[in-house]
């Protein structure tokens, strides 16, 4: 699946967390719906990523690493819970997709992108 391979940019990662979460939250509000197991993953991301957002670059590669591993494991978790949660749409797909790219796992987040709502032929997908 054609994919983005970016390299490891753990402070914008924080802040696609922080969007994601945004997002979610203000869909939730709009629609009146409970989603709890949702947005404490939505959160949980958030949190995770929170302390590199104001930095300009990674921390060293071993610390780097393991905030890579665990968000990208919450991540994953968060996805299930959008679809159990039957909220999904092209935006919040796309963000998924760079926030996958951000922590070098571009393929996966090409494919999860997909679970998430990004549309197929969205036309921030890479050709």
């Amino acid at each position: 699946m054609p994919h983005f391979q970016i390299p490891l940019d753990l402070p914008h990662a924080g802040r696609i967390a922080e969007r994601i979460l945004t997002l979610l939250e203000a869909h939730l509000e709009e629609l009146e719906l409970d989603a709890p197991d949702l947005i404490d993953a939505a959160e949980r991301l958030s949190s995770a990523l929170f302390r590199f957002v104001d930095e300009d670059e990674n921390p060293p590669d071993a610390e780097a690493n393991v905030a890579r591993d665990r968000a990208a494991a919450i991540a994953r978790t968060l996805v299930d819970e959008l679809e159990a949660a039957h909220i999904t749409g092209d935006r919040l797909g796309q963000l998924v997709r760079n926030l996958f790219e951000c922590l070098e796992l571009g393929e996966e987040g090409a494919a999860i992108s997909l679970r998430a709502g990004e549309h197929p032929d969205s036309l921030q997908r890479p050709v």
